[in-house]
C-alpha cells in the first residue's frame, strides 16, 4: 500500500461535520512531521467526493487551501454544519476529530 493510499484510508475515518489537521493526519499514519506531505497528498486527491480532503485544516483552525478553491471548501464544511468566519473555524476544538 502506498503512503498516499494509507493517508486516504485514514482520512475516511473523519466523520461528516468534523475536521482534522494536516499534522494530526500525518501523525495518525506514522509521519511525525509530515504536514506538508499530507498537504500535497490532499492536493492530488483523485477521489475528492469520496475521500473528504476538505475536512483537513490547519492547526490554528484556518481552513487552508483546497484544489477547487477555499470558497468551495468553506461551503462544503458549512454544508456539514461547521461554522466558519473569516476563513477560520468557529469552536475549532469542538469541531476537531482526533484519531
Amino acid at each position: 500500500m502506498t503512503f498516499s493510499t494509507k493517508v486516504y484510508r485514514k482520512l475516511l475515518q473523519v466523520p461528516k461535520g468534523k475536521v482534522t489537521t494536516y499534522g494530526e493526519l500525518a501523525k495518525a499514519v506514522g509521519s511525525k512531521n509530515g504536514q506538508r506531505a499530507i498537504g500535497m497528498i490532499m492536493k492530488k486527491n483523485p477521489f475528492p467526493v469520496i475521500v473528504p480532503c476538505h475536512r483537513v485544516v490547519k492547526s490554528d483552525g484556518k481552513i487552508g487551501g483546497y484544489a477547487y478553491g477555499e470558497k468551495i471548501k468553506s461551503r462544503m464544511l458549512a454544508n456539514e454544519g461547521i461554522k466558519i468566519k473569516d476563513g477560520k473555524i468557529i469552536d475549532f476544538d469542538k469541531e476537531r476529530f482526533y484519531f
